[in-house]
């Protein structure tokens, strides 16, 4: 790990005009139910086909729409669970545990994931870091490359990294802006901002820091996380 890789300003940003509890629960909520809407969509028109006396012929078909929308449905909600949410009572996590849920994710993507955590551990914050910051990797590559993540103990704390490279890797602007912890920029949807703000929220509340960067086809994301 890089001294490249750490961000470099301890100091917050301070915002004039953030936004509310209300607002951002309200954007994360709308986040979750885009994610969820694609595959809740395919079950029920395989549950249409199965229910079709003149689509008996697709039967098999069918069958194996909801099965795989299923699992997928399965997989993104045990992450958001993890990622967005509480999690139950769990305040530290196994890393083997985390990269399932990160691999389950990227199914679904163009990019792979690498998943190089020498932690023995992760606590909640890093967590809930490790897996936002792989699935903005995996987004930052839209025609598909690599993520690789490391995260490592340091000095009693945790840092993170996410380094996703592919051609044409770009970290958008809203994304770049809510991981600073600045509202959302004009013309711009929630949806990706959202995630990015909310990270800034936990990793700030955690005294902690993240940050990201672009190069030629290469994104990088980063956080340090203090000992809780």
């Amino acid at each position: 790990m890089t001294d490249a890789l750490i961000p470099l300003d301890p100091e917050p940003v301070a915002l004039e005009a953030s936004p509310g509890a209300a607002q951002i629960a309200a954007y994360l909520a709308a986040r979750m139910c885009h994610d969820f809407i694609s595959p809740v969509s395919a079950i029920v028109s395989g549950l249409d086909l199965l229910e079709d006396p003149d689509a008996q012929d697709m039967r098999e078909d069918a069958l194996g729409l909801i099965a795989a929308s299923g699992r997928k449905l399965a997989e993104m909600l045990a992450f958001t669970r993890v990622a967005f949410g509480a999690s139950a009572s769990a305040e530290t996590f196994d890393p083997r545990d985390l990269e399932a849920l990160a691999q389950g994710i990227f199914r679904y993507q163009r990019a792979e994931l690498e998943w190089a955590v020498e932690a023995p551990t992760l606590d909640k914050a890093a967590a809930r870091t490790a897996l936002n910051l792989a699935q903005l990797a995996g987004a930052a590559l839209p025609l598909g490359g690599k993520a690789r993540l490391q995260a490592v103990h340091d000095g009693g704390g945790t840092v993170i990294a996410v380094e996703a490279v592919g051609p044409k890797a770009r970290l958008r602007p809203d994304i770049a802006a809510g991981l600073a912890g600045e509202k959302l920029p004009d013309g711009m949807m929630h949806g990706h901002w959202v995630q990015a703000y909310y990270v800034h929220l936990f990793v700030a509340e955690a005294s902690g820091r993240v940050f990201a960067e672009a190069d030629d086809e290469k994104v990088t994301f980063a956080a340090t996380l203090p000992a809780g």
